[in-house]
């Protein structure tokens, strides 16, 4: 038998190949059919390593979790920005590999952050995901997430719902 070594800790320039691969696996999982095919490859093309290099060492905080192998997901978090949802905190980005997905790293992770903003004063949390994206919904659902509010975007032209989520 052998031992899986699962860390969570803050992302650094040296992850900046994973984090990429991280997201531009994650996000054509999540968004393929969703986001129009020509503006999910444009978003996909601006965040490669060098990007994620520069981001990584900006002031919001990005943890990954680590099995020891290679980084599995990360999120990116911080003070909330939208001033009309009633949260302190807010988690921006939250993806996994789709290979570790439903296995319970996300809920490691997300627990994780979740903790670390508390630590810091911010105990109501939102969460922003495209209504479409029915599997980040429901993992926002379970965790105890509430929907407070629903707001439409453009995205390459197409029309998409997001809704918020808060956590207390």
């Amino acid at each position: 038998m052998s031992d899986l070594l699962v860390s969570i800790r803050h992302a650094k320039p040296a992850d900046a190949e994973a984090l990429s691969h991280v997201f531009e696996s994650a996000w054509r999982e999540a968004y393929r059919g969703i986001i129009p095919g020509v503006t999910l490859e444009k978003m996909l093309t601006r965040r490669g390593p060098r990007w994620w290099r520069s981001t990584v060492t900006r002031g919001r905080p990005l943890v990954v979790i680590d099995l020891g192998q290679g980084v599995a997901g990360y999120i990116s978090y911080g003070r909330c920005r939208d001033r009309s949802l009633p949260a302190e905190g807010e988690i921006d980005e939250f993806y996994l590999l789709p290979e570790y997905q439903g296995i319970g790293l996300g809920r490691r992770l997300f627990r994780a952050v979740r903790n670390d903003l508390r630590d810091k004063g911010m105990s109501r949390v939102a969460v922003w995901a495209l209504a479409d994206n029915e599997r980040a919904c429901a993992f926002y659902e379970r965790m105890g997430g509430r929907s407070v509010a629903r707001v439409e975007e453009r995205i390459g032209g197409t029309p998409l719902a997001k809704v918020a989520y808060l956590f207390r």
